[in-house]
Order: structure tokens, then sequence, then C-alpha cells
């Protein structure tokens, strides 16, 4: 429905986003590799990495050559692989966008632990929807919806460029277009709970994000914050 651009909304506390460029950077760097591999070898990065509920939650077991890594591990591992390009550009636009401002509010290492358990959190709703799934779920969903929750409840007022429709540009509160977007997550999980899309996922990180923001910001930094920040291109001369 619509895709976010940017917005202008400096960092108080940090210079420089060093974990959101990092996970970035790790994700690129993973899909990168898995398309150097075979089809059979990307096939085993997925079993092998993905989040399985019918493994994790020993109702299945996959063949032991599989065990690169302890079965748990996939509730963070399978948020570092993708589908596919534009699978893998849709997360990481709107990690780029909403990532610094949360990392600054948190703090770098708090950051990556908020991104982490969000992943978690995805990956353990996803997984209690639907126990018995043997399909792999792949994708930083997750944990990407966490850091859209956070950044809603930081900054709801903060004016940000969105592509409506994929193809109209308008400077919008963040609220209108992040809580439209919220919405859309909770109600396609009553409407389409075992589609392609897991929304469980997306809802897990959802929840996660927006308990997680109240208790690991930083001392001082508000909640919903009422400080307007537009984009230059639509301020006013006086």
């Amino acid at each position: 429905m619509f895709i976010p651009i940017y917005d202008v909304n400096r960092l108080k506390y940090i210079r420089l986003q060093y974990v959101t460029i990092g996970l970035i950077l790790v994700n690129c760097l993973v899909w990168l590799l898995t398309r150097a591999m075979s089809p059979g070898e990307a096939d085993f990065a997925t079993l092998a990495l993905g989040f399985i509920p019918a493994v994790t939650f020993d109702y299945a077991a996959l063949p032991p050559i599989f065990s690169i890594l302890p079965e748990k591990a996939s509730f963070v591992t399978y948020a570092f692989l993708h589908v596919d390009f534009w699978h893998l550009l849709s997360n990481m636009l709107f990690l780029w966008v909403f990532g610094d401002n949360v990392e600054d509010a948190l703090g770098h290492v708090r950051f990556l632990v908020f991104y982490l358990v969000c992943a978690v959190a995805g990956a353990l709703l996803h997984g209690l929807l639907d126990p018995f799934s043997a399909a792999p779920l792949i994708g930083a969903s997750g944990a990407v919806s966490g850091v859209v929750a956070a950044y809603l409840m930081l900054h709801p007022r903060v004016r940000l460029w969105t592509l409506i429709f994929f193809r109209i540009p308008l400077p919008l509160p963040a609220f209108i277009p992040l809580l439209i977007w919220v919405g859309q997550q909770f109600f396609m999980l009553v409407l389409d709970v075992r589609g392609f899309v897991s929304w469980g996922a997306h809802v897990g990180g959802i929840l996660a994000g927006a308990f997680l923001v109240v208790i690991l910001r930083r001392d001082g930094v508000p909640l919903f914050d009422r400080v307007v920040v537009a984009p230059k291109s639509a301020e006013l001369d006086e």
C-alpha cells in the first residue's frame, strides 16, 4: 500500500547508526551468498537456517546433515535469509528509514538486542499459530516490524515521505501510514493465517517492539514525541 522513502528526523544521541547499517550489510551479504549457491545448496541453507515450527517444537525432525547449528538458533538465523531481491529490498528499506531513530533512542547495544528479540518474537508467534507446519520461515519482517512499531511509538508526528500505492509521493505524519500498516498486519493475520506471507511473524514483531521500546529506551526519551519535524521540501518560507 505504501513505501517509506525518507524522514527528516535527526539523530540526537548517536553520530551514526552503526547497528542498523551493520544489519543491512549482513542481510545483503547473506543474500548474495545464497544467490551464489546452486539451487540445492540454497535449499539446504533454507532448511538448515530457516525456522521450521514442526522441527522446533519436536513434531518432526530434519536429517542430521541439516544440523549445522542448534535447532533453537533458527529463532534468529531465519531473519537473515530472504526469498528474493524484492523480499530483501522491502525489509531493508523499512529498516533503513526507521532503524536509525530507534537505534538513537535505545543505544547501539540495546537496539541490537531489541532487533534480535523482535525476530525471536516473530518466529515464536508464527510457530504457535501453526506448530505443525513443516515450511521454513525466512525473512527479516518480524524484526523489522518491531522497529516500525517502536518508531510509531517514539515519533508518530514526524513527517514521513511515502509512495502511496507505490507511485504517489506524499509527506504525511508518520502515524497515518504506520497505523494503517500495523492495522493491516492484524487484519491479515485473522483473514489469512496460513497464507504465503507470515502475518503472525509480523504481529509477533510488532507486539515485541511496542513492549521493548518502553523498557529499553534511554532515560529521558519520551514516547509519542509531540515535536513535528517536516521534510525541508515541505517547509514554507516566512
